[in-house]
């Protein structure tokens, strides 16, 4: 009888092992499932914000001063635009008659879109505007550090790291470029190797079929009128009420000694909201090269 009772004894407590050992399996599967279900979880919850991450407000471009009919083009629809609202990267910035708006990005840069114009935001890496018509003009902030950014025509390629310039794509075939502080190298769109550098003070203008001029010139009646031009949209929106005075771009009168070369500028001290500042007239074409 001891002998039996022995011998179930130990077959209880196999019978025991297994069954721990089993419940020890099943424990460590559950375990790993439950990692496995969490890892999932995240990944699922990555591939659901990435489009979220896509349309973060540091990609983006912010309107501090807005006057007039300003729009993006989305889904084939003009939204409007007013104080405060971004736009991301590749969508198309458009103005009326009677338009304009200063951007800010998250580095303090800041763009101007002038009266009649119409530019694609960041169509590609590298790429700060993409000119289709009309009138920009940049302050790219270097504080930090070279900050390379570029404006594209259908005629030009304009590289800067710092500084304050002007872009007129005037139509499909002329791109007028003038420069009011620091350096801004232009070469041509289509004629490789033709390619200049453009200190403040100087201009170029680049035809689509013909090679960059070889010298560049310096102050004349377009980079004056452009100077004017841009000095009527500043006192126009001064004159709105609450309208805060002088350049949006705090650098005083276009051409002046602004501060975006200097990494001081911020740009955000446009008024907002929206007016009726009359439009300037249009920059008249350069004479030839």
């Amino acid at each position: 009888m001891c002998n039996a009772g022995l011998v179930l004894d130990l077959r209880r407590l196999a019978s025991d092992a297994r069954f721990r050992t089993r419940v020890s399996r099943t424990e460590i599967m559950l375990r790993r499932l439950k990692h496995l279900w969490t890892a999932r979880t995240l990944l699922l919850a990555a591939v659901s914000l990435a489009p979220l991450a896509a349309q973060d407000f540091g990609a983006a471009a912010k309107v501090v001063t807005l006057s007039g009919r300003v729009s993006v083009l989305r889904d084939g629809n003009e939204w409007a635009l007013t104080v405060g609202s971004p736009v991301q990267p590749k969508q198309i910035v458009i103005t009326g008659p009677d338009g304009y708006a200063q951007f800010q990005l998250s580095d303090g840069s800041t763009f101007e879109v002038f009266q009649n114009s119409k530019a694609v935001f960041r169509s590609t890496p590298g790429d700060l505007l993409d000119v289709f018509i009309g009138w920009v003009k940049v302050q790219i902030q270097h504080r930090n550090g070279p900050n390379p950014n570029r404006v594209t025509t259908q005629t030009a390629v304009i590289s800067v790291r710092g500084t304050v310039f002007d872009v007129v794509a005037e139509d499909e075939d002329t791109t007028f470029v003038s420069v009011d502080e620091g350096v801004v190298n232009v070469r041509h769109a289509r004629f490789g190797g033709s390619e200049r550098d453009l200190h403040a003070g100087e201009w170029v203008r680049v035809f689509k079929d013909q090679p960059l001029a070889r010298l560049v010139d310096k102050g004349n009646a377009a980079r004056v009128a452009l100077r004017a031009a841009a000095q009527a949209v500043y006192d126009g929106l001064a004159r709105r009420p609450g309208g805060g005075g002088g350049s949006p771009t705090g650098g005083g009168t276009p051409g002046g000694t602004g501060q975006g070369d200097k990494g001081k500028g911020t740009g955000d001290s446009g008024s907002g909201g929206t007016g009726n500042a009359p439009p300037p007239p249009p920059p008249p074409a350069p004479p030839g090269q």
